[in-house]
């Protein structure tokens, strides 16, 4: 099969009347500052970076739980629990006991016995210090040379527990996981965005959150990741967006309202308006003025509101028409055929000679239709010849066809039809066809005598009614 091609793009020359009873208007492609605006849901979720974990770094038992509730709100250094560690114990002894002996040998004139006791010392403070036990307790002990046996744990930040396994009596173990703590001064929001939509988001976007259970108020942030994966049921994409959370009201699995606004800079944009697809073409009209309008192939890019993106074929400050475009569309293409459509007459074929046709009109054709104007349907068309003299010419045959070319950005084959008219008497020619669709149609006016063409006319009209 041969491969379809566009359509060729033809200039339309239109009068003031027409332009102004299709409703054609005009706009101009300019440059905008552009910010666009993608609306879409989310979820909120804990920023995993400000999650702490509560292990201890030696192996003891738990005594008192202070923090007994999953979801309590700890502030940070209140205390959590208390172990007891035999080892813990011991290496407090031996600190003790190494401090006793720095005193005793400190005056020492023995070579290295003083800086030998120092050592010892030191690694005992040092192991303390790598198991975290806290200045303070350290200062206790040195205080009262007695080892502290339950060493209390305090919390390290302030924020929710979300997990806690530390029970009375429990042997825990430096690998031991006793609670998980989220702050959620700062929160995750997960939003959904469709596929199509990603190429309009870039990291560092600022993003505002809206919820309803907080009528008037707005979180703000940014976008901090786009995820690599896309839902295959849903065909989104999950954007990460980074929340400050001033008041903690946003809570983890909360329903929530994205919007997010990405900078685009200065654009040259046409209206959305303007633009239509004809066959695999975006197509607008550049309006030169006094009715002249050009269709001229451009691509775009980005929608943003009511605007496209210009990436080729149009100029900042160009004219363009924004409205009945399909309109003009079929309009063009009926002038374009208006120059090459011509209705053969009655028995003319391969034998006809171009010499018997007249190279003057013989007669003048008056065309008048019921109803006018025409509609959709069935209506009745008049042809009245008159000859010099504006006598009536009669005896002839009368064929009237009406053309509407191809619109294939709205999926419409070309349409035709013609009539054959019956003398009526007195140059008078009577006959009726239906037309099935609104619009406007090219009509060529056949006129023959004897064979003969005496008359040819073609003139548009519009049909009144729905395509």
């Amino acid at each position: 099969m041969p491969e379809s091609k566009d359509a060729a793009l033809v200039p339309v020359q239109l009068t003031p009347e027409r332009m102004q009873s299709i409703g054609v208007k005009t706009g101009t492609v300019e440059y905008k500052q552009l910010s666009d605006d993608l609306r879409a849901t989310g979820t909120v979720d804990i920023d995993e970076r400000l999650l702490s974990y509560v292990q201890v770094r030696f192996p003891g038992y738990i005594r008192k739980v202070f923090a007994n509730a999953t979801y309590q709100y700890i502030r940070k250094g209140e205390p959590l629990f208390t172990v007891y560690s035999p080892d813990l114990v011991a290496t407090q002894q031996e600190y003790l006991l190494a401090q006793q002996n720095q005193e005793l040998l400190q005056s020492s004139t023995v070579d290295g016995v003083a800086a030998g006791a120092n050592t010892l010392s030191e690694a005992a403070e040092h192991r303390l210090a790598q198991w975290d036990v806290p200045a303070s307790e350290l200062a206790k002990l040195k205080e009262t040379g007695k080892p502290v046996t339950d060493l209390t744990i305090y919390s390290p930040v302030s924020g929710f527990i979300t997990e806690r396994n530390a029970l009375p009596n429990l042997y825990v173990e430096p690998s031991t996981r006793l609670y998980t703590v989220a702050d959620l001064s700062r929160v995750w929001v997960n939003a959904q965005i469709f596929q199509d939509d990603i190429g309009r988001l870039k990291q560092g976007d600022a993003a505002s959150i809206t919820v309803d259970s907080y009528p008037g108020r707005t979180f703000t942030g940014q976008i901090e990741e786009i995820l690599p994966q896309v839902d295959m049921a849903t065909r989104t994409v999950r954007v990460r967006l980074a929340i400050a959370n001033p008041g903690l009201k946003l809570k983890p699995g909360m329903f929530v309202n994205v919007e997010v606004k990405s900078s685009l800079g200065r654009q040259l944009v046409v209206p959305a308006s303007a633009v239509f697809e004809s066959g695999t073409r975006q197509i607008v009209f550049l309006n030169h003025g006094n009715g002249n309008l050009e269709p001229k192939e451009i691509a775009v890019g980005l929608r943003v509101g009511d605007n496209f993106v210009v990436l080729r074929g149009l100029g900042a400050n160009q004219s363009i028409v924004t409205s009945a475009n399909f309109l003009i569309d079929s309009e063009s293409q009926l002038q374009a055929a208006a120059g090459s459509f011509v209705p053969p007459p009655p028995g003319a074929g391969a034998n006809s000679s171009s010499a018997n046709a007249p190279s003057v009109a013989q007669a003048n054709i008056d065309f008048t239709t019921d109803p006018n104007p025409l509609n959709r349907g069935n209506n009745i068309f008049r042809v009245r010849l008159t000859g010099p003299g504006n006598t009536p010419f009669t005896g002839a045959s009368v064929t009237v066809t009406f053309y509407m070319a191809a619109m294939p950005a709205m999926g419409m084959a070309p349409m035709n039809t013609s009539a054959t008219l019956a003398e009526k008497g007195n140059g008078l020619y009577e006959g009726g066809s239906t037309l099935d669709s609104g619009g406007t149609w090219l009509v060529t006016i056949t006129a023959q005598k004897n064979g003969k063409p005496i008359a040819t006319k073609q003139l548009h009209v519009n049909v009144t009614g729905g395509m």
